[in-house]
C-alpha cells in the first residue's frame, strides 16, 4: 500500500523526483491543445451570455405540479402572447420554471396569463421582470476594467517581490492560461455566463496567483542556494522546488474543490440555475485548471525564460565540469562532493570534502580523516589521583 506521507517526504528531500522541467514540451503541447479547443469554442460556438447581458424578459412560474414537457409549454405560451425570438426555459428547484425570452415590453401581462394557463397555476404565481441590455454592458465594462487593473497590479507586485520581471511574466501567462481555458469550457459546453460567473472568473485568478506565488517563492529559495553552493543547476533547483510544493498544491486544491463540488451538486440537483450554481461552477473549473498551471506551466516557463542568462549558463557549466548530476537532488542531510580546484583539463587538483550522495560515485577516493563526523582522538593517560 502506498504511504503518501513517505512519498511526500521523499519528494521534499529529493529522494524521489518527478522531472517537470525536462518534460516541459509535453506540458506545453497539452496546454496548446486545451487552449486551441477553448478558442474554437469561444470564436466558433460562441459564448452563451445570460439575460443580464443580452437583455430581455424573465418569467418565473411557481407551484408547478407537472413539469413534463415544460419547454414545449413555455414556447407555446410565449408564442401565444405574440413574443418572437428564442425562448429558454429551465427548472429551478422543485416546482419553479424559469422562462427567458425577448423583451416582452407591453405584452408582459399576456405572457404571464398564457404561462399560468399552460402550467395550470394561478396568475399570481407568475412573476415577471424586464432587464435592459445597458445593465449587462455596464457589468461587462466594469469586469474588463477590473481585470486590466488586476493584471497591472499583479505584474508590479510580482516584479518587485521576486526582483525579476521574468517571474511576473510567467505568473501572468499562467493566469491568462487559466482564464482562457475556463471561458473556453463554458463556450464548449454551452454554460450560461452571468454576473456571478464573471465574479467567479476574477476569483479564480486570485487563487491561481496565490498557488503560483507559493511555488515561485520556493523556486527563488532553491535557486539562490544553487547559485551560492553551485551544487545543482538552475533547472534542477527549480524542479526540486516544484516537487517540494507538489503535495501542498494537491492538498490545497482537493480541500478547496470538495466543498465547491458539494455546492455544485446541490445546485444541479436541488436548486437549479442561480447565483450559487453559476459561482460554484466557475470556481470548480478555474481552481482545477489553476492547480495544473502552477505545477506544469509557470515554473517550466520561468526556467525557459532564464535559461540563456549568463549566470544560469555559467552555473550549468560549473556543475557539468565538476560532475554533479544536473537533474538529481541529493537527499537532505547528505553531503555532495565539492571539488576545491581543477586544472585546465578538468582533473581535480584539490582535496575532496564530504562523502558522495547515495547512488553517486566520487571523483576520487576520500581520505579516512576527511570522513564526516568527529575524528578518533588519541587516548590520553589518566591524570594522577591525589
Amino acid at each position: 500500500m502506498i504511504n503518501f506521507a513517505q512519498v511526500g517526504n521523499d519528494l521534499y528531500t529529493g529522494k524521489r523526483s518527478i522531472d517537470f522541467i525536462k518534460r516541459q514540451k509535453t506540458w506545453y503541447a497539452l496546454s496548446a491543445v486545451l487552449i486551441a479547443l477553448a478558442l474554437v469554442g469561444i470564436f466558433v460556438r460562441g459564448l452563451n451570455f445570460g439575460i443580464e447581458f443580452s437583455g430581455g424578459s424573465e418569467f418565473r412560474v411557481q407551484g408547478v405540479t407537472n413539469s413534463q414537457g415544460y419547454e414545449e409549454k413555455a414556447q407555446a405560451a410565449i408564442s401565444k402572447a405574440g413574443i418572437e425570438g428564442n425562448v429558454i426555459s429551465t427548472i429551478v428547484g422543485q416546482d419553479t420554471v424559469r422562462v427567458q425570452s425577448e423583451a416582452a415590453s407591453d405584452r408582459t401581462d399576456e405572457a404571464s396569463t398564457a404561462l399560468a394557463q399552460q402550467f395550470g397555476v394561478d396568475k399570481s404565481a407568475v412573476s415577471a421582470s424586464l432587464i435592459g441590455p445597458s445593465w449587462g454592458q455596464s457589468v461587462s465594462q466594469q469586469a474588463i476594467r477590473g481585470l486590466i487593473v488586476f493584471l497591472i497590479l499583479v505584474t508590479i507586485v510580482m516584479a518587485l517581490y521576486f526582483r525579476t520581471w521574468k517571474m511576473a511574466v510567467s505568473g501572468l501567462v499562467a493566469l491568462l492560461h487559466d482564464l482562457v481555458i475556463t471561458v473556453g469550457i463554458y463556450a464548449l459546453f454551452g454554460f450560461e455566463i452571468t454576473p456571478s460567473s464573471m465574479i467567479g472568473f476574477l476569483t479564480i485568478l486570485g487563487y491561481s496567483l496565490y498557488d503560483t506565488v507559493v511555488v515561485f517563492d520556493k523556486v527563488r529559495e532553491n535557486t539562490s542556494e544553487a547559485f551560492r553552493t553551485k551544487r545543482m543547476t538552475y533547472s534542477a533547483a527549480a524542479n526540486l522546488a516544484v516537487n517540494q510544493t507538489l503535495v501542498r498544491s494537491i492538498n490545497t486544491t482537493v480541500v478547496a474543490l470538495l466543498p465547491i463540488a458539494a455546492v455544485l451538486f446541490v445546485g444541479f440537483t436541488l436548486l437549479g440555475p442561480g447565483t450559487l450554481l453559476d459561482l460554484s461552477l466557475a470556481l470548480f473549473i478555474g481552481i482545477a485548471v489553476g492547480a495544473y498551471s502552477s505545477i506544469f506551466i509557470a515554473t517550466p516557463l520561468l526556467v525557459d525564460l532564464r535559461r540563456n542568462e549568463p549566470a544560469v549558463r555559467e552555473l550549468e557549466k560549473y556543475v557539468a565540469r565538476h560532475g554533479v548530476k544536473p537533474h538529481v537532488a541529493a537527499p537532505q542531510g547528505a553531503l555532495e562532493p565539492a571539488v576545491v580546484g581543477a586544472d585546465a583539463t578538468g582533473a581535480a587538483t584539490g582535496s575532496v570534502t564530504g562523502s558522495a550522495a547515495p547512488g553517486e560515485t566520487s571523483a576520487r577516493p576520500v581520505h579516512k580523516y576527511a570522513q564526516p563526523g568527529p575524528r578518533n582522538q588519541p587516548k590520553r593517560a589518566p591524570k594522577s589521583r591525589r
